[in-house]
């Protein structure tokens, strides 16, 4: 189906076998529990609800487990990220983007046209816009679209082996003892429905280099992160482990609810203080050196969109 105002058809993979029918079995879907039985009989007349190979689902079938449908959803209601989204770099190919926090990269549960990818694609019209890879929502900084599908694969291998090099910059509590990099080597496991990241048992495959770089006063230094890796919450984890905390981070070293429900109320005056600083890669087409640098700091709070 195509991208209707930015936003991609909604992937729902029926999980029930013949015991339910196809109808039946959409409805079930946490991702669509606001869709009555009227609504998706109407967006299935009109055509908006097909299977795998693009024709009309026929909701009085009987499900097949694992069998994908594709349609759209209502949007939900967002609170607007109240932050500019930079381009730094456009061509033919790539668009690179310098990411404020709480803005995710693309849709995701109550996160959708208040992404990176649908803001992107909306303000250059070009639904054929794509993540090389990902930030975290919180997470700011340098953030990197492919531009067309025929250089998408080559862009996104970058990133799959590890030949894009990344570099970060963090606030946390000063500790002089890290002026020497310290390399943490560890085994991080993250489990659906879990929000936090775990240290656990077994072969190592997390690693980060942490440097402090600058003392920024009041207690607080400003640091350069390294990921040799890239497990989930891998700098968050390994900074809290080192015992100097990102600043306002809101489930590391432990959850704090009261950091973690501002922007739902509309508040971003606490984003976590982690920035995605540079990127650098030898380009896939060409050979070109690359390198694209953040305009953002993490010891200053971002401006508002003016």
């Amino acid at each position: 189906m195509p991208v209707r105002d930015g936003v991609d058809a909604t992937r729902v993979v029926v999980r029930h076998g013949e015991e339910r029918t196809v109808g039946e079995s959409l409805l079930a879907s946490p991702s669509l529990a606001d869709l009555t039985v009227d609504g998706l009989r109407e967006r299935t007349a009109a055509g908006e609800v097909v299977d795998a190979d693009g024709n009309r689902a026929d909701l009085d079938a009987p499900a097949r487990a694992n069998t994908s449908y594709y349609l759209y959803r209502d949007l939900p209601d967002e609170i607007e990220i109240p932050f500019d989204l930079p381009i730094l770099y456009r061509d033919e190919n790539i668009v690179v983007v310098d990411k404020p926090p709480f803005l995710a990269t693309m849709p995701r549960g109550r996160h959708v046209a208040q992404t990176a990818l649908v803001r992107l694609r909306r303000e250059l019209g070009n639904d054929a816009l794509a993540p090389a890879h990902r930030l975290d929502r919180l997470t700011s900084g340098v953030l990197l679209f492919t531009a067309r599908p025929q250089v998408r694969a080559a862009y996104q291998d970058l990133f799959a082996r590890r030949l894009a090099r990344k570099e970060y910059r963090a606030l946390a509590p000063l500790d002089d003892a890290l002026r020497t990099p310290a390399t943490v080597r560890n085994r991080i496991e993250k489990t659906a429905g879990d929000l936090r990241a775990l240290v656990v048992d077994g072969e190592v495959n997390a690693v980060s280099e942490i440097t402090l770089i600058e003392d920024v006063g009041l207690g607080h230094g400003l640091y350069r992160l390294r990921p040799h890796t890239g497990r989930t919450h891998q700098l968050r984890l390994h900074m809290a482990l080192l015992g100097v905390p990102i600043v306002d981070d809101p489930l590391y070293p432990d959850v704090r609810p009261d950091l973690a429900e501002l922007p739902d109320r509309g508040d971003f005056t606490r984003p976590l203080r982690l920035l995605a600083h540079s990127l650098e890669f030898d380009d896939p087409l060409t050979g070109e050196p690359r390198r694209f640098v953040s305009g953002r700091h993490p010891e200053q709070s971002p401006a508002r969109a003016g």
